[in-house]
């Protein structure tokens, strides 16, 4: 089966980090990343990858806190978390899309979505 596995939430205090990954069961998935979604508001892009040149992109919120990338040799994305804000808190959601980046990161198309990991950030 197609699937994207996550794994890595839980509950810090502000000021903390998490690592987040998500684990892909194919091979031509061209763009991965994060979105997440927090009760009461709408889902946000997070954070996102084309793995084949590289490039990367963030939300303005988390430009400078927030890495991502990929372990080939894994077939695994991570999102590396540091200075978690309390604004941070939301489900946070692995998606990717054999497709480059463009749709994926403006439109929040993706050909797959994971279950989702919470991620919890006490003040």
């Amino acid at each position: 089966q197609d699937q994207l596995a996550e794994s890595g939430g839980g509950s810090v205090q502000a000021g903390g980090s998490l690592k987040l990954s998500c684990a892909t069961s194919r091979y031509n998935d061209q763009c991965m990343g994060w979105f997440r979604q927090s009760p009461g508001k709408e889902r946000e892009r997070v954070a996102a990858i084309d793995t084949v040149d590289g490039s990367t992109f963030y939300d303005d919120s988390v430009k400078g806190r927030f890495t991502i990338f990929k372990v080939n040799a894994k077939n695994t994305v991570y999102l590396q978390m540091n200075t978690l804000k309390p604004d941070d808190t939301a489900m946070y959601y692995c998606a990717a899309r054999r497709g480059g980046c463009g749709a994926f990161w403006h439109a929040a198309q993706a050909d797959r979505w994971g279950q989702g990991t919470q991620v919890t950030v006490s003040s």
